[in-house]
Parts: C-alpha cells; structure tokens; sequence
C-alpha cells in the first residue's frame, strides 16, 4: 500500500459499497445508541452505514465521492488513511458526550473527521499548507456555525430528518487527533 491515495481509495469504496448493503438491514441493530455502547460495540463501527431517509443516504454518499477525491487529489499515504479507519469509531465512541442524543446514523461525522484528517496532511506538506490551512479553517467555522452546544438534535430546512452537529464536531476534534497521532508516529518509525 505505498501507493499514495490507494488505501484511502479503498477504505472510502468499502464504506460505499457497505453502506448500500447495510441499507438491508434494520436500522435499530446498527445505529448508534448511547446506552448499548458498551455492551454493542459493534455500533462504533456500524452507525455510520445506517441513514433515515433517502435524501440522507444520498447526500452522505455524495459527500463520501467528494472525501475520496480529495484524498486521492492530497495523495495521502496510507498511515493518513490508517488515521481515519481509526477515526471512523472514535468518532462515534465521542457521541458519549451529549447523552440526550438517543439515536445517531449515518456518515457525516466519520466524513468530517476525514477532511480534518486530509487537512492536517496537507498543513504538514510545504507544497499544500495553505490549501491545508484554509479547507482546515473552513472546516472549522462551519462546525461552530451549526452551534452544536445547542442540543442534541436541531432541524434545518431543506432536511427531512434531524441533524446531528455534535456529530460534526466529534468528527472534527477526533480527525485532528488521529491526524497529529499518525503524523507522529510516521516521523518516529524507522525507515523500513
């Protein structure tokens, strides 16, 4: 996998594919539940692949098809996609913090955790820091402009279902982490 963006590639077909395959199953067996996250950690994983309309899905799979790009466009290496396959239920695990949010599904969390992730690459790399710093801030701005202190859930036009930005943020502050981590430990390996 030392081809660059060829995990990242791979990991974001594989959350493609398996999400249209979980579209199957019912959506109470693999959504994110605060109080099964100890005893199912199966939905850290499996909250992503559920989504509660069709608007829903197919936007998350937009965005999914835009993640890709650009990570395929930032020529990640695989420990930058490691960060994010560690990201994916970290993110979720992270929803522990607004209890009130019953239920959760769906990509956008583990999708802004990916950007954050692809930014921090880029603020690493001389020739892409600015790019990095600017998707990074833009990143940024729009988690704060969704106030996700504000509950749990909030409706916004155009949606047909509740939005989750704590969501958003987890995804945000868990990509950073993951990013810093994998950028850490990638300077301290040695050479192969």
């Amino acid at each position: 996998m030392r081809q660059p963006g060829r995990a990242w590639a791979l990991l974001s077909a594989s959350i493609f594919l398996a999400t249209l395959a979980a579209q199957a199953v019912p959506k109470a067996v693999l959504d994110w539940q605060p109080g099964l996250a100890a005893t199912e950690p199966w939905r850290w994983w499996t909250a992503l692949f559920v989504h509660f309309s069709p608007l829903h899905l197919g936007a998350n799979l937009l965005g999914l098809v835009l993640v890709a790009m650009l990570g395929l466009s930032a020529r990640v290496p695989w420990p930058v996609s490691a960060a994010w396959f560690a990201a994916w239920p970290l993110t979720h695990l992270a929803l522990l913090l607004q209890p009130a949010l019953r239920h959760y599904g769906g990509l956008s969390g583990v999708l802004h955790a990916a950007v954050a992730i692809v930014a921090v690459h880029l603020l690493a790399q001389r020739a892409g820091r600015w790019i990095g710093a600017a998707v990074l801030g833009g990143l940024c701005i729009k988690v704060v402009s969704e106030s996700p202190w504000l509950g749990p859930v909030q409706h916004t036009a155009g949606w047909d279902i509740g939005v989750a930005p704590i969501a958003h943020a987890c995804g945000l502050v868990v990509g950073i982490a993951c990013a810093l981590v994998a950028g850490f430990l990638s300077r301290t390996r040695p050479d192969d």
